[in-house]
């Protein structure tokens, strides 16, 4: 307690001596980071968060840990006049505890929704006194999407699986994973479902989806495409018997974030590839 204190007396004479605009930005959350580099603001930046992968600048920042578990010294210690935190970034405790040493926290909205995205990149522009560039991202990715639109869909039967413990999950409603693939033209055999669930080889092939999509991460953590497709229940669905396989980046695919439409391009046209096998 004693040394939280002192981080926190520390950063007050620094956030003292700050002038606006903000000047030591920590952001909470990979699409917020996106935004702030897609902004043009990136030097700001002073430490984010291990879900921030792109641009790989932001890699090379400090790391604050997991923006769900946000470690309170450490955003502290890295004396911010600003954090930018997702609606999903927590726990609230921390939040509140940093808000009440007076760090401006500023929490931007995280919905898997193209309406969410908007309000995040207007609500961080604003927050970094930039609005105009913030208006001008927002009406580029409307512009983008409306291209996106026009790119033919396959209404492919698909589910989309994580990997993020060793067990296959598969994305229902609910998730940025079922949006992104509503708006691919894709059509999710978990939609029923609510939220990310561990999904069985009963399931899995009971469903028996035409397109397998999966995040670079989980591919890897289940051992490449070949052994994905030999797992029970897997190996008897029309996916596997054509090696029907969509592997994307994570940050990409369920980020929702300003590479939106680049990434439902890549996923219509990756669905069209596929199908034609």
């Amino acid at each position: 307690m004693n040394k939280w204190w002192a981080v926190a007396a520390g950063w007050l004479l620094v956030a003292g001596a700050q002038a606006a605009p903000p000047a030591r930005v920590v952001t909470l959350g990979g699409s917020v980071t996106e935004i702030v580099y897609q902004l043009g603001q990136g030097g700001r930046l002073v430490g984010d968060d291990l879900s921030s992968l792109y641009p790989e600048a932001a890699t090379k920042l400090p790391r604050v840990g997991y923006y769900r578990a946000v470690p309170v010294e450490g955003v502290l210690a890295l004396k911010p006049d600003l954090v930018l935190a997702s609606e999903q970034a927590g726990p609230p405790d921390a939040l509140k505890r940093l808000g009440d040493v007076g760090v401006r926290i500023v929490t931007v909205p995280d919905t898997p929704s193209v309406d969410s995205l908007k309000a995040r990149i207007r609500d961080i522009a604003q927050a970094l006194d930039v609005a105009p560039a913030g208006e001008t991202m927002v009406a580029g990715i409307a512009r983008d999407l409306a291209a996106v639109d026009a790119i033919p869909v396959t209404n492919a039967r698909a589910v989309l699986l994580l990997n993020r413990t060793g067990a296959l999950q598969g994305a229902g409603g609910g998730t940025a994973a079922n949006e992104v693939m509503a708006m691919a033209g894709l059509v999710n055999v978990l939609k029923d479902q609510q939220g990310y669930k561990p999904v069985s080889a009963e399931a899995i092939s009971a469903l028996a989806p035409d397109v397998i999509v999966i995040t670079s991460t989980s591919i890897d953590a289940s051992g490449g495409v070949e052994k994905l497709l030999r797992l029970p229940g897997i190996a008897s669905t029309p996916a596997a018997a054509h090696k029907r396989v969509i592997v994307m980046d994570d940050l990409l695919l369920l980020g929702m974030g300003p590479r939106l439409p680049l990434a439902l391009t890549e996923l219509k046209r990756e669905a069209a590839g596929v199908m034609g096998r």
